[in-house]
């Protein structure tokens, strides 16, 4: 059962390292390049580059969560506040992914019919908010196999530190589906806020 858990671990960080690395991709390198790119340039990615990339970020993200849940639920391992929420992020990014990125990526680049330049503004939107929690996601992966921090104490749903974060992180996902980019309009802003929400969470832990 060890050397199970150990795989599913592996596996997980594999998944996770196609993934994210694919979702900073995006968000830091194409879309950059999509501004200033030739319109034979843009038109070629966007047939070839952007198609392939996206198999690879969407597969990641699965991979990620069913190795993920398999874990929190079968593999014995230490269940905390940051696991929880942890999970959470990682479930929610999954889904933005799977539900909101890739189904209008796919009406972006012309994939499929519908209205280009609205279904790239919501693509854009929940893939920055899915960097927004990739830093805070990481951290309570990490922080969650480590004695000292705070939310290491076994999950009270009724804490009221597990509420402020319920709340903030419902919050935060409903603007991914229906609100502003904010802040997370650069990538400047988007890094800066993901640091600041991971932060936060921190000081929710620890002080409330």
């Amino acid at each position: 059962m060890e050397f199970l858990g150990f795989l599913f671990r592996w596996s997980h960080l594999l998944f996770g390292i196609a993934w994210i690395g694919m979702l900073f991709y995006f968000n830091f390198v194409q879309g950059g390049y999509f501004k200033q790119a030739s319109a034979e340039g843009l038109a070629d990615a966007k047939a070839k580059l952007a198609p392939s990339a996206l198999w690879w970020f969407r597969w990641g993200a699965m991979g990620t969560f069913l190795t993920g849940a398999i874990m929190l639920f079968t593999v014995p391992s230490a269940v905390s506040n940051y696991i929880w929420i942890g999970s959470l992020f990682g479930t929610l990014m999954f889904l933005n992914v799977w539900l909101i990125i890739w189904p209008n990526q796919k009406i972006a680049l012309g994939m499929v019919e519908g209205d280009g330049p609205a279904a790239g503004a919501k693509a854009l939107l929940a893939s920055r908010h899915n960097v927004l929690f990739s830093a805070p996601m990481a951290f309570c992966m990490l922080a969650s196999g480590h004695g000292g921090m705070g939310g290491w104490a076994a999950v009270d749903w009724s804490a009221t530190s597990m509420i402020v974060m319920l709340a903030l992180v419902a919050a935060l996902e409903a603007n991914a589906i229906v609100g502003k980019q904010g802040p997370l309009t650069t990538v400047k802003g988007v890094i800066h806020s993901s640091l600041a929400l991971t932060a936060v969470m921190v000081l929710v832990f620890n002080f409330l």
